[in-house]
């Protein structure tokens, strides 16, 4: 089991834990919307610190928005092996050709 193994199951436990002692719990209570934009916002502070060069604060924002899309992904019911299954799909296949052959929406 690899990190994100370990937390994408923290996260489902915490999911069951009472808002009021949880962080994931709290923000999983407001809904996916909520948990959507949180993800968001921490994706910008991301790439403000890609732009400012900031290597430390690349890699702690990095983690930040690996967390929150972890979060995004329980409160739509979305398991991180269904993601990873997706990547490995599309393993070793161009992604101009990949993006190309996604249904139009």
């Amino acid at each position: 089991m690899n990190t994100l193994d370990t937390l994408a199951q923290t996260i489902t436990e915490r999911a069951k834990a009472d808002p009021d002692s949880s962080w994931t719990a709290k923000l999983l209570a407001k809904g996916p919307e909520k948990c959507a934009e949180k993800f968001g916002e921490e994706a910008v502070e991301a790439i403000i610190e890609a732009v400012k060069d900031n290597r430390e604060g690349l890699i702690s924002e990095s983690a930040d928005v690996l967390f929150h899309l972890l979060v995004m992904l329980q409160s739509r019911g979305i398991a991180l092996d269904e993601v990873l299954a997706e990547l490995d799909r599309r393993q070793g296949t161009s992604g101009i050709a990949e993006k190309a052959a996604r249904p139009k929406s």
